[in-house]
């Protein structure tokens, strides 16, 4: 073994039952595997793990498993109270080695699994710290994220965050949402089959630009070609969940969140469109919650944050892996 491949491979495992987590620490506290009974539900590597650097793009990297994007999912520049600021593509966390700032406890019904661990940006004074806790239910599994941002700089910092679980995804598999959202916004996506970016679109069947129908909620096969992103919101408080039901594997992964404090949910939704190079493709549904509306914190909105020198900002997210 190479001193890179060891380097990169000090995972942590939190373990509970026949569910296993593993977090690789040193590539950004990436959740590089969530195995269920011999299920992995993550997106497999696209490309070998290896340590990043503070400008590749995310598609030279592995492109899998679960970042955590922040203080932007798109690469751009803002302005800040110091000058302008240059925000690398999907964020700086996925980029740095994260600390683990206590200790993993043993596995058991009174001391679940749980591990704290801390990432630093480079491009603005922010640290995220992130207590993942895995148990078992009488459904299945549970992992409970806790989130902390803190500005540790001198100047208000803009920021916005946004889950990047890559769940695998394949064909007839479903996302579901909330019966009370009847339509997205469109981002964009590849080749522009549903159109160009800020369309509106019904939910779960969109008319794409020709007049014909599609099912969004549906996953399609790995040689489909589709890679399209959406949002939905701003999201009231009793929908503050979304789902992606495996019935192959009898599993439904359903993804819970605060609108109060993640008002909106991303969804990529990838079956062998990205990326766009030959080689491997993602074949995933992407459940994201999500700070704002758009991917890049240089397009503001209502959903604009900043936080002032020395505060902090706290959010959970649980995702329960329930037998179907």
């Amino acid at each position: 073994m190479t001193d890179e491949i060891r380097s990169v491979d000090e995972s942590i495992i939190l373990q509970a039952g026949s569910c296993a987590v593993t977090i690789l620490s040193r590539l950004g506290g990436k959740f590089s595997s969530i195995l269920i009974e011999g299920h992995e539900l993550l997106q497999l590597p696209l490309n070998p793990y290896a340590l990043r650097t503070r400008t590749m793009s995310f598609e030279a990297s592995d492109a899998s498993g679960w970042d955590e994007c922040l203080p932007s999912v798109g690469g751009c520049t803002v302005e800040t109270g110091g000058g302008p600021v240059n925000i690398p593509d999907h964020g700086d966390l996925w980029r740095v080695e994260w600390s683990k700032s206590r200790g993993q406890r043993a596995g058991n019904r009174r001391q679940p699994e749980s591990v704290t661990l801390r990432g630093n940006c480079f491009s603005l004074p922010l640290r995220v710290e992130r207590e993942s806790t895995l148990t078992e239910t009488q459904k299945g599994w549970r992992l409970t994220l806790d989130y902390t941002v803190t500005n540790r700089g001198s100047e208000v910092a803009p920021w916005s965050w946004s889950a990047h679980p890559l769940f695998v995804a394949e064909a007839r598999d479903r996302i579901v949402l909330p019966d009370s959202i009847r339509e997205l916004s469109l981002a964009g996506g590849i080749g522009d089959r549903l159109g160009k970016g800020g369309r509106r679109l019904s939910w779960p069947v969109a008319t794409l630009p020709d007049g014909g129908p599609t099912d969004l909620s549906l996953a399609q096969a790995a040689d489909a070609g589709i890679g399209d992103k959406l949002f939905a919101g701003p999201l009231k408080a009793d929908e503050n969940w979304c789902a992606l039901e495996r019935p192959k594997v009898g599993l439904r992964i359903k993804v819970g969140f605060d609108p109060a404090k993640t008002p909106y949910l991303g969804i990529w939704a990838c079956y062998g469109g990205w990326p766009e190079r030959p080689g491997l493709k993602q074949v995933c549904a992407a459940l994201e919650p999500s700070t704002a509306a758009v991917d890049s914190l240089a397009e503001t909105g209502p959903w604009s944050l900043k936080l002032a020198p020395g505060a902090s900002f706290e959010w959970p997210m649980v995702v329960d892996f329930e037998r179907m």
